[in-house]
């Protein structure tokens, strides 16, 4: 049982003793002290002065006191107006500590067999272009997510819808077609994805000289657009390919290969995976065939040039196309169709989709829409939306070719890790393989961390250089926390420090650490229940820069007192492991030396 619920159980049954009330459990606050206090735990009286029908300081006052005599996990106790500030005995720290050092999944809850699992989607990429820095944040809060849920005692699947069909598709294999002399990744030395989105970008190239050139002849830029021939070709692109036409589909399959091979590069190198992946080329058909039906039962309704509409107005909302004029499927179409075979796959307990905030009205059409259409596994649908990533030159758009490409960007930053690393001297003691990694490591620290700490819902600036900075709120700033600790484990290998005692007196640094330590399990589950991964990170970096001044404050290594030597060395260890899990729950490796 937690320190909560053990004040919370003692304050009514305090209150009724000795004023003879029953009061709600659930409408006492507690919250931890804060620091320009003395004291551990606060808990606000002043709701409860009408029943004591005393001053706040008064009842207060009585309520330590039964506190302090009644409760062996209290020890004293202050009162500040109409707050009380309970001091939390040492013995109970330090069982905390005795019983967390040996628990080598402390503040993790194992997941319940059998039970229904939640599938979280991420990443969904289209297959026109490589991934790119919007897609890092997605790829990394997606996988993050994951882990947190499965570490709070979730059955976790994870999940990947890949985009490899639609017109957008069609204008990379129709540029390819028009200019790329048969060129392959193999010929070029050109990484598949990268290779792909070069002639999605050609595309509206060709697009643009076009549509200049109708509004020239005198069509409008609405006309010019629909009749440009290189977007009508793109249309019966999509038509043939729909229709399995041999050529296209074999050319569709080709360059798609490509992109795939591409992509699975950039995954190993964010770390990230998943446990099945969906192709829109599968379930748009089964989406087509829910709507149909949809129509047949009179849900839907059909415009006068055959195209196919959910009436949404009775939600407030307005009219929503599901199936185009030449029977092809939107995006909407394909999306029903993946929640019913996700539902048929797994009867998950939710369906999580984390995807950019710019698509929150799709999401929200998603969910009535299969309402309407009486699935009532609709309510299991959840949309994790989160805030673009920008750059602080600007905004980033594929089709111009001014995306900031996922390779490019990790690459760069591991470059720059290791001329950090490098000039700190983090690396003398180390094999060439092993500082190669380490780069590898404090890079990807870098550029994790720094995205992950924002709030998802917030639009962010990346910014590189400030995310590798040794001493700020930073990825390698933990790390670098976490190998002073492992370096503190090597030099007492052999050192004979003995077993400590529950008697020690410890002081306030010490405290305040066990104090986060015992924070670690309520942060976990408070971060799966919000989708947040930047409550992880947040804790990280306190626990980090608690520890660090801890280890400033008290000797270890040449303290004369063995009994606080090793207990010091045990909070240490326990410190050490608490920040390679967390860290761990962003997807982050923290290195032993550096």
């Amino acid at each position: 049982m937690n320190l909560e619920t053990i004040i919370k159980d003692k304050f009514v049954e305090a209150f009724g003793e000795i004023y003879s009330q029953e009061i709600e459990k659930s409408t006492i606050a507690i919250q931890q002290t804060r620091k320009e206090f003395d004291g551990d735990f606060t808990v606000n009286v002043f709701p409860y002065v009408r029943f004591a029908k005393s001053k706040p300081e008064e009842l207060a006052t009585k309520l330590g006191e039964y506190f302090v005599t009644n409760v062996d996990e209290i020890d004293n106790y202050n009162v500040i107006k109409g707050f009380l500030n309970l001091s939390v005995a040492d013995s109970y720290w330090l069982g905390i500590a005795k019983e967390a050092v040996q628990d080598t999944e402390y503040g993790f809850v194992k997941a319940v067999e059998n039970e229904a699992p939640i599938v979280i989607e991420y990443s969904s990429p289209n297959t026109n272009k490589p991934l790119h820095l919007g897609h890092i944040r997605n790829n990394l809060l997606g996988f993050s997510i994951a882990e947190i849920l499965h570490a709070s005692g979730k059955n976790v699947k994870k999940v990947n819808l890949v985009n490899d069909r639609g017109i957008h598709i069609c204008k990379s294999m129709l540029a390819w077609q028009k200019h790329g002399n048969n060129e392959t990744p193999e010929s070029t030395g050109e990484k598949g994805d990268h290779l792909v989105g070069k002639y999605y970008v050609q595309f509206d190239k060709d697009y643009k000289v076009e549509i200049a050139k109708l509004i020239a002849e005198g069509k409008t830029e609405k006309e010019a657009n629909a009749q440009a021939p290189v977007i009508l070709e793109a249309q019966q692109m999509l038509r043939d390919w729909e229709a399995k036409e041999p050529q296209v589909y074999k050319l569709w399959e080709t360059m798609n290969a490509w992109v795939y091979k591409g992509f699975d590069v950039t995954y190993k190198k964010m770390g990230v995976d998943f446990d099945k992946i969906y192709y829109e080329s599968d379930t748009y058909l089964l989406g087509k065939e829910v709507v149909m039906k949809g129509f047949d039962t009179g849900v839907l309704y059909q415009k006068e040039d055959g195209s196919i509409w959910a009436d949404l107005e009775d939600k407030g909302l307005d009219q929503k196309l599901l199936l185009r004029s030449d029977g092809t499927s939107v995006y909407m179409t394909q999306d029903i169709g993946t929640a019913q075979l996700r539902e048929l796959d797994y009867a998950p307990q939710a369906m999580l989709y984390v995807v950019g905030n710019e698509q929150n009205y799709h999401f929200d059409v998603l969910k009535i829409v299969l309402e309407k259409l009486g699935f009532a596994w609709s309510e299991k649908i959840h949309h994790i939306s989160y805030g673009m990533v920008e750059l602080p030159h600007g905004k980033m758009k594929s089709r111009e070719g001014t995306v900031v490409d996922a390779d490019d960007l990790i690459d760069g930053i591991i470059e720059d890790a290791k001329k950090l690393t490098s000039e700190a001297g983090k690396i003398d003691s180390l094999t060439v393989e092993e500082a190669n990694h380490l780069y590898y490591q404090v890079g990807m620290a870098a550029l994790k961390f720094f995205i992950l700490k924002v709030d998802p819902k917030r639009k962010m600036l990346f910014n590189p250089e400030e995310s590798i900075d040794f001493n700020g709120n930073t990825g390698p700033f933990v790390q670098y926390s976490y190998a002073r600790i492992q370096s503190i484990m090597r030099r007492a290998k052999d050192a004979e420090f003995g077993m400590w005692d529950t008697k020690l007196v410890i002081n306030n640094k010490e405290k305040s650490l066990l104090r986060i330590i015992y924070n670690y399990p309520a942060v976990v589950q408070s971060a799966a229940n919000n989708y947040s991964p930047a409550m992880i990170a947040s804790y990280a970096f306190d626990l980090a820069k608690e520890y660090n001044q801890f280890y400033h404050d008290n000797h270890i290594m040449n303290e004369t007192d063995k009994n606080k030597a090793a207990f010091r060395l045990d909070i240490s260890k326990l410190a050490g492991n608490i920040i390679k899990s967390s860290m761990a729950l962003l997807g982050i490796e923290v290195p032993n030396q550096m």
